[in-house]
Parts: structure tokens; sequence; C-alpha cells
């Protein structure tokens, strides 16, 4: 009965991961527990460690597990530049994309009226006084093409500009490489919108 209750615990962790349900979430235990034990246990040394280290960077709100993240205390980046994104997953994307090298400001979400989340929720007070700091000379709106995304941008562009601040926004459209018949309506619409 031990074991089950185990078992039955670690797939109603696995289980809360994005995207993993009921199936996927039994097969990755069964996967763990009987073909790859010690991946199980550096997965599980892992994840204690992580929690246990990790933090809220004290300048933009990424992942750390200094006070200030390596990134905010590189001399080699533009402190005139600061990227707003939503999460620490999409700073790391525009990271990997190698095209920026200013400063971030991680929101940790984005405002949702329908959830309650309005900009006191995501560091709106934080981000205007970081992007007034007599150092910022334009901000970049990075967050999400979806309707939250949208709104999130547009307040933040609002109270922004209000204080003179230069913001620009993420360019929009079809990717590299597509075929048109195969992009989505809102974006062909946002591209032709958006055409130079």
């Amino acid at each position: 009965m031990q074991a089950e209750n185990a078992l039955e615990n670690l797939i109603e962790a696995l289980r809360r991961l994005p995207g993993v349900g009921v199936k996927s979430a039994q097969r990755m235990a069964f996967h763990l527990l009987q073909h790859d034990r010690d991946g199980a246990r550096r997965l599980a040394a892992a994840l204690g460690g992580a929690v246990e280290r990790m933090r809220h960077c004290s300048r933009c709100h990424t992942f750390t597990e200094s006070e200030v993240c390596s990134t905010c205390t590189d001399p080699r980046r533009d402190a005139r530049l600061l990227c707003v994104v939503e999460t620490p997953a999409d700073q790391a994307a525009l990271e990997r994309s190698g095209s920026y090298k200013g400063l971030y400001f991680v929101l940790m979400g984005r405002i949702s009226p329908l959830n309650g989340v309005g900009a006191g929720d995501i560091g709106a007070a934080q981000l205007l006084d970081r992007a007034t700091d007599g150092t910022v000379q334009e901000v970049i709106l990075a967050t999400g093409f979806t309707a939250e995304g949208e709104v999130t941008a547009h307040a933040l562009a609002t109270a922004l500009k209000a204080r003179g601040v230069a913001v620009t926004r993420l360019a929009r459209g079809v990717p590299a490489g597509s075929e048109l018949e195969y992009v989505d309506l809102g974006t062909i619409a946002h591209a032709m919108g958006d055409r130079r």
C-alpha cells in the first residue's frame, strides 16, 4: 500500500507540469522507476537544489542564485535599453536569439482583468521606477501577442510615455521560411498592417 501511495504521489507531482496529463505523468513515472532510477535521483536532486537556491533577481526579477543576476551585472550590456518580458522563459528565448544586448525587466505575468490580475500585480510600479532612473533611454515591450499580452503592452506603454520614456514594441509578422497558406489569419493581418 505504501509503494502505491508513493507512485500515486509521483504521478500527481508530474501532472503539475504544464501540458502533462494523467497518461503522460504515468509514462514518465513508470519510465523513471523501471528504466532510469539514477535519472530519477538526479531529477529529484536537481529539483530540490533549484527550489532551495534559486530566487528572483532584485533588479530584473529573472531567476538567479545571487542577489543580482549575471545579466544585470554584465558591464558589456547596454543599460540604455530595457526589454520588458512576461516570464524568465521569455527572457531566455531572447537571449538564445543573440540579437539583444540590453537589460531586462521580467514582469512575472501579464495583466488579466478576468483573472483579477492588474498592473500592480505584475510589478508595473517597479518597472516605471527602473525606466525613469535616468539611464534607460528606450523600453522595448516584448510581451506576448495574446489578448492579455496586448493589454499589458498597451497599459505599460501608456504609463511609460506619460513619463517621457521612449517605448517600442517587438515587430510581429510572418515568420521567415513560412508559407502564407499555413500562417494564421491574425498574423497575416498584423504583418500587412505593420509592413515597411
